[in-house]
């Protein structure tokens, strides 16, 4: 299998995008696959940079047995378009964020289709309580599962608990 690289993005990586980074990670690990996956997550915005996620993004992870509180938030930069073979952002206004500074030949594409394949935006949720965050894990785990599948990797041989919402 080659080597694939994936970015995932949202708008100050703190919340949606370290989690996507943690679950995949921890997906790609469970199945003996860490070597052929470089994943990693970036915010279109600056305003947290070097910050770890934010705690609630942490404790949603943590109860889910993934640990993501060494991850601290980093701004896309260029030569991100070119060292990842996938952008995926978890929302249009994300999306077209990025197609701003990206180079023509970025593929840059909403978490939504590439993943889910619904086309919906992964909601942003910073200003609410613990159940949004639940949520947005739970959406995640979905698509990042599907997306391994996608990728040829069979969810069937990756065990643990990630694959329940407690």
């Amino acid at each position: 299998m080659k080597r694939i690289s994936i970015l995932f993005v949202c708008m100050g990586n703190i919340c949606r995008s370290p989690l996507a980074e943690g679950i995949l990670r921890h997906l790609v690990a469970e199945a003996g696959l860490t070597g052929q996956f470089t994943v990693d997550s970036a915010g279109t915005g600056g305003w947290h940079e070097g910050e770890p996620p934010d705690r609630r993004s942490i404790a949603t992870a943590q109860r889910h047995g993934i640990d993501i509180s060494a991850q601290r938030a980093r701004r896309i930069r260029p030569g991100d378009f070119r060292g990842f073979d996938l952008v995926l952002a978890m929302d249009r206004d994300n999306v077209a964020a990025l197609a701003e500074i990206a180079p023509p030949e970025a593929n840059i594409r909403l978490f939504g289709d590439a993943a889910l394949r619904t086309g919906e935006d992964i909601p942003d949720p910073y200003y609410g309580g613990p159940d949004g965050f639940e949520l947005v894990y739970t959406r995640l785990l979905t698509g990042c599962s599907s997306l391994l599948e996608t990728l040829g990797v069979e969810r069937a041989s990756c065990s643990g608990n990630t694959s329940s919402v407690r």
